[in-house]
């Protein structure tokens, strides 16, 4: 390649970039999924559009494994533990037991139906039946659902990735002749445990180095932190277990842990993870060949027809029931199994593998992706608010980013304050700082100016705070207190905890003012810190109690 042909490759790129950039636009504004937008435009460069050819299936199982370990890294970071916790567990059944439910329904349904063998039944029900952190990520977040609801399906499509990317592997390996169902079961198994473990254990150690490293660039935090995700998505492949759970644990302790600037490396790891998608369905369109998906229509529609109608929401009412979970959310969730990249990257392993049926399974799966995303994606939040899941106001929290100053043993807090702080109206003397932190500049309307004791807090001022390291955590819990629950924050018993505290249980029958009694709602998922008020603080960012360097 010479230096023009560098030029053209480099602008043919950026423009493809830029193609994938305003399809988000636009995906935004007619309600669309982007991934159809990105799987269109591979498409249009085709084989069948302008020509270009790509067939390489093994590097797309590698880019496609990159990129799929970026957008899980960022989908664990940027997920708050403090909402999955109370949901932890049914997300973990759904990954799991759920997953294997709908594998053997799809499955059973499709060898009778299609006419197809055992594997391959098989292939096309474990291939199918996970969903895509990428799609739920992307389309619920953009809706104010339920935030516990948002996070068991979040956290399930997060957690079943690996075990059924293990099954498909297994399935289109030599492992499919020489091995019984307990043994691939074992397998599975071990590869989890060794994968979370590695997870836990490698974010645990870049905690510990980031938290105590002053680096020269603040641009070096995000670098860095992504780097700690990616070495436990590379060491627990090295170490047989399974890196792409790995990397989604790694992420999500890295995203609730306590490292310097998180605002930015948050900002940073979602700008990797729209390029690993753009990248990704865009590669994944230019491998699918137009000519023979008119064969594979049926056949899509039938194994997504059972997937989506019969598997799904047995496999839900069957795991989300013993939780006791409402029959809306269960609905809810049966609709909210989106499809997106990780079926059509694990439908390339059989065709690396060289399975008869390959070609097949990955045309089926490719239009099966398509129709049901452009199903199930548009018609999610008007299905919500059928139901009930959505918040009726979606809340907006002071986010506080720290900094650390190098030698200083001092750490910058910068806020904003939304229009339901209560926050808003008081005084900067009335928040009562600790004697070693200071309100040292306001940004109000435009204009910068520093501010005395007396100054009043409006809406919408961007502050500036500077305290030392050992008053950190006491101002943070002071400024969430008062943003909660105003200047009498501590009169009215308001701690200023990261995660609030929930209110007593009210017994079954509580009597309103007027003495009758109130029967109690339905119960909902389990139980979860109560969710913050419109008024309160978020810490995205702690420093850690010590000095810096």
């Amino acid at each position: 390649m010479n230096a023009a042909d560098l030029n053209v490759v480099v602008l043919a790129t950026t423009l493809v970039l830029l193609l994938g950039v305003a399809a988000v636009r636009i995906s935004s504004r007619v309600g669309l999924p982007s991934l159809l937008l990105y799987l269109a435009i591979g498409l249009a460069l085709g084989e069948s559009g302008l020509g270009l050819g790509f067939e390489d299936l093994n590097l797309t199982m590698i880019l496609g494994s990159l990129a799929l370990a970026v957008i899980l890294a960022e989908g664990g970071f940027s997920t708050d533990w403090a909402v999955v916790r109370p949901v932890a567990a049914l997300s973990f059944v759904l990954a799991t037991v759920a997953v294997a439910i709908s594998v053997g329904v799809t499955a059973s349904l499709v060898y009778l139906i299609l006419d197809v063998n055992v594997r391959t039944a098989l292939l096309l029900g474990a291939v199918a039946s996970s969903t895509d952190a990428a799609a739920v990520f992307s389309v619920l977040r953009a809706m104010p659902l339920q935030r516990r609801l948002r996070a068991a399906l979040e956290a399930e499509s997060g957690f079943n990735d690996p075990p059924v990317i293990i099954l498909v592997t297994v399935v289109a390996s030599d492992a499919w002749d020489e091995s019984g169902v307990v043994s691939i079961g074992s397998a599975m198994l071990v590869q989890l445990v060794v994968g979370a473990g590695v997870g836990l254990v490698v974010a645990r150690v870049g905690q510990w180095v980031l938290a105590r490293s002053a680096l020269p660039s603040a641009g070096l935090y995000p670098l860095a932190t992504i780097a700690f995700a990616m070495l436990a998505f590379a060491v627990a492949g090295v170490a047989g277990g399974s890196p792409f759970l790995a990397v989604y644990v790694a992420g999500l302790w890295l995203g609730n842990a306590t490292l310097p600037h998180h605002r930015a490396t948050t900002g940073f790891a979602e700008g990797l993870a729209w390029l690993a998608q753009i990248g990704l369905f865009i590669m994944l369109g230019l491998l699918a060949s137009p000519s023979r998906l008119v064969d594979a229509i049926i056949p899509a529609l039938v194994v997504g027809t059972t997937l989506t109608f019969i598997a799904r929401p047995i496999s839900v009412a069957l795991c989300a029931t013993p939780f006791r979970v409402p029959w809306r959310e269960q609905v809810f969730m049966s609709w909210a199994g989106l499809r997106g990249a990780v079926p059509i990257v694990l439908a390339t392993i059989p065709m690396t593998r060289g399975l008869p049926a390959a070609d097949r399974i990955f045309d089926v799966v490719f239009l099966l992706v398509v129709f049901f995303t452009l199903v199930q994606g548009p018609t999610l939040p008007g299905l919500a608010r059928r139901l009930g899941v959505t918040e009726s106001e979606a809340t907006r929290e002071v986010e506080i980013d720290a900094a650390p100053l190098e030698d200083m043993d001092a750490s910058l807090l910068q806020f904003d304050l939304p229009p339901e702080s209560r926050l808003g109206g008081v005084a900067i003397f009335e928040i009562r700082l600790p004697k070693e932190s200071v309100v040292s500049m306001i940004v109000r309307d435009g204009r910068i100016f520093v501010p005395h004791d007396t100054t009043v807090l409006r809406h919408g001022d961007r502050l500036l705070l500077a305290t030392s390291n050992s008053k950190r955590e006491l101002t943070e819990r002071r400024l969430r207190a008062v943003s909660r629950g105003g200047r009498l924050a501590q009169w009215h018993g308001e701690p200023g905890d990261l995660v609030p505290t929930p209110p007593p249980k009210p017994t079954r029958e509580q009597p309103q003012r007027n003495g009758s009694p109130r029967a109690m709602p339905p119960k909902a998922l389990p139980a979860q810190p109560t969710q913050p008020a419109s008024n309160s603080v978020r810490t995205t960012h702690r420093v850690p109690n010590r000095p810096i360097g």
